[in-house]
């Protein structure tokens, strides 16, 4: 009843290219030796949650070397942990409690679009109320980022800054706060890709405990 084909060529065209590159990932897990493809399907246990940017140029996997089963990941526009933000929340919750992960990644990157949007004036849209959160990253770090001169590089200090920001920001929900009390191998990481070379960046931003985020946010 509701079934209809793609009319249009071009879109038909590129439909098909994602068709055929999900033939040739079954023809991988078909002809996998080791067995590890078809064991996914039975359950998995990532080490790591990965909390990034939507953008398309960072995907989780490829920039961490890593296999399918092997990392949780939470995409958003510019890699943001809203306290009010269920989806973050939820996915968070799940990778801490269930899976058991042991490292939790914030990972912002360069030349990030949302950022740059967040320092402009402009109207965007509805994202516009998303890009609120970032702005009040700059709003907290105005003096810094204003005595920077060139426009790339204020960016790029915001990227930094926003990060940071976002890993306080999840320390200090109740779910990696009661996570601490019982374990003490949970560490949370604060990281920049540079997309030109690939490379992520760690930004020396790591928490295994409550102390340094102030005696308000570590819960009792």
């Amino acid at each position: 009843m509701y079934k209809k084909q793609l009319e249009n060529p071009v879109l038909k065209a590129s439909f098909e290219n994602i068709l055929a590159g999900n033939a040739e990932w079954v023809k991988q897990v078909k002809e996998d030796t080791t067995g590890k493809l078809q064991q996914l399907a039975k359950g998995q246990s990532p080490e790591l949650l990965w909390i990034g940017c939507a953008d398309s140029r960072v995907p989780a996997n490829q920039i961490t070397n890593t296999q399918p089963g092997e990392v949780f990941v939470h995409r958003n526009i510019a890699n943001m942990c809203v306290h009010s933000d269920m989806n973050m929340l939820s996915v968070l919750d799940y990778a801490v409690n269930v899976l058991k992960v042991k490292h939790i990644i914030v990972a912002g990157h360069y030349g990030c679009g949302g950022v740059a949007a967040a320092l402009s004036r402009k109207q965007f849209g509805i994202i516009d109320n998303w890009l609120c959160h970032i702005k009040d990253v700059y709003r907290f770090h105005s003096d810094e980022i204003d005595a920077i001169e060139d426009e790339e590089q204020k960016v790029s200090r915001l990227v930094e800054l926003n990060v940071a920001e976002q890993v306080f920001n999840l320390c200090t929900t109740s779910i990696v706060q009661n996570a601490w009390k019982e374990r003490n191998d949970l560490a949370v990481h604060g990281m920049v890709i540079d997309i030109a070379t690939g490379k992520l960046i760690d930004l020396d931003i790591t928490f295994t405990d409550s102390v340094g985020l102030g005696k308000v946010f570590a819960f009792k």
